[in-house]
């Protein structure tokens, strides 16, 4: 009896441990909130669709290789496209299937064959290495892959209203496309109007250049006007010197001025007097006789 009750243990610790090895296994699937779990550890992620041809082939390898993941320690993941668009975006997927090799971050696209051994053999023996991983800029995790898996789930949406006007509404599909055309006419108006305002407020215009000169042309010009004015002063302190100078010259010329004046006033005198004394003696000679005028010559000035 003890022995069938140890028996029974083991076989049920054994079956435990299968089910939880099994849910362990298991392949892990990733969405739009889940994703980022595969920034850290290993992992080999397949992108598939319910209706692809090829990713049915692949998936009992798949299963398999989810099978092995205790094993070779890494952790087995699939993405369905049509129910996470916004993925196929940030990852780029072109085509289906599409597999990655994912460790501590870094991605690589796995293009070797599609069996389980295949894979199998290409974890264990590194084979990873040999692949160049994405780049930054294409980096799923990078800002401008967000901004791209944004506008795959919003083709994805249009795709559901399209249907939705097709299937529910009863619309003709001319008019669906007429309507979706203008849609994005307008969405394209108002993004180019955004992109062409950001590029403006970069990389301002000719005449906006301008207008900021014209802004700034008052300041300037009192600028210019201080300069002018201090130019002017500064013209005016040197002539003022100058005239100075010019005083301070005359001043020194003025007494011989007037030494040469007194000079020839006294000999102007003198002739004068000469001139007297020989009118007296005339008159003294010829009392009765008119007196002569005498003529005198100019005298040429010294």
């Amino acid at each position: 009896m003890t022995l069938k009750i140890v028996y029974g243990t083991i076989v049920l610790c054994a079956v435990w441990s299968t089910i939880a090895l099994a849910e362990q296994s298991k392949v892990i699937d990733l969405n739009e909130e889940n994703w980022r779990s595969i920034l850290d550890k290993e992992w080999m992620i397949e992108f598939y669709a319910p209706w692809c041809p090829a990713c049915k082939n692949l998936a009992p390898a798949w299963r398999k290789l989810g099978e092995w993941s205790n094993d070779i320690d890494i952790r087995t993941a699939q993405i369905d496209v049509t129910t996470s668009p916004a993925l196929s975006g940030r990852f780029l997927v072109a085509a289906l299937p599409t597999i990655f090799h994912v460790i501590n971050g870094e991605f690589r696209q796995y293009r070797g064959p599609g069996d389980a051994d295949s894979f199998i053999t290409f974890i264990e023996e590194r084979k990873w290495k040999d692949i160049d991983p994405v780049s930054a800029w294409k980096h799923p995790d990078s800002v401008q892959m967000t901004i791209m898996s944004y506008f795959f789930k919003l083709s994805h949406y249009l795709k559901e209203v399209n249907n939705v006007m097709l299937i529910d509404y009863g619309m003709p599909p001319w008019l669906t496309y007429v309507l979706f055309a203008i849609v994005t006419i307008l969405l394209g108006a108002l993004l180019g109007l955004i992109l062409v305002s950001i590029i403006d407020l970069i990389f301002p215009s000719q005449s906006s250049r301008q207008s900021f000169a014209q802004g700034q042309a008052p300041s300037t010009d009192e600028d210019a006007r201080d300069v002018i004015e201090d130019d002017d002063a500064t013209s005016a302190a040197v002539a003022a010197n100058d005239d100075d100078d010019d005083d301070d010259e005359e001043e020194d010329e003025a007494p011989s001025t007037s030494e040469g004046e007194k000079f020839s006033g006294s000999e102007s005198d003198a002739s004068n007097e000469d001139d007297k004394d020989v009118q007296q003696t005339d008159v003294k000679k010829s009392p009765n006789s008119e007196p002569e005028v005498r003529k005198r010559k100019p005298r040429k000035a010294d």
